[in-house]
């Protein structure tokens, strides 16, 4: 989801959607168009509780599954460093994706990938 042309995959599994340029335009596309089929992948706590809220599946770059027990405390805890870091009592955000990240996303994605394959088969 962008404003701008993207390369992909050609695949049938992946959409492509080119939205107008505007703040969470493609955020917004995504949220009300995201269902319980869908998987979104996003470091965006605010839009995975969107997404989360409506009934979809939502993961992190870091492989953490967001669900409706723990997307609130993450928004809250995103709020809350987000406020510090305009009050200048920090500085700077998340560590960078390093090969634990990496691992650890792909495991949880072939999890999550192959759970939503049984579920749509029953």
């Amino acid at each position: 989801m962008a404003n701008t042309d993207l390369s992909r995959a050609h695949t049938s599994l992946v959409t492509s959607v080119r939205v107008k340029a505007g703040f969470d335009v493609a955020d917004d596309y995504i949220a009300e168009n995201a269902g319980a089929c869908d998987l979104v992948i996003t470091a965006d706590i605010p839009l995975a509780a969107r997404v989360v809220e409506k009934g979809g599946v939502a993961l992190d770059p870091r492989g953490e599954l967001y669900t409706e027990e723990n997307v609130g405390e993450r928004l809250s805890y995103r709020n809350l460093m987000a406020e510090l870091r305009t009050d200048g009592v920090l500085v700077g955000g998340p560590a960078q994706l390093g090969l634990t990240d990496r691992n650890r996303f792909a495991s949880a994605l072939d999890r999550l990938l192959t759970r939503m394959v049984r579920e749509q088969r029953s």
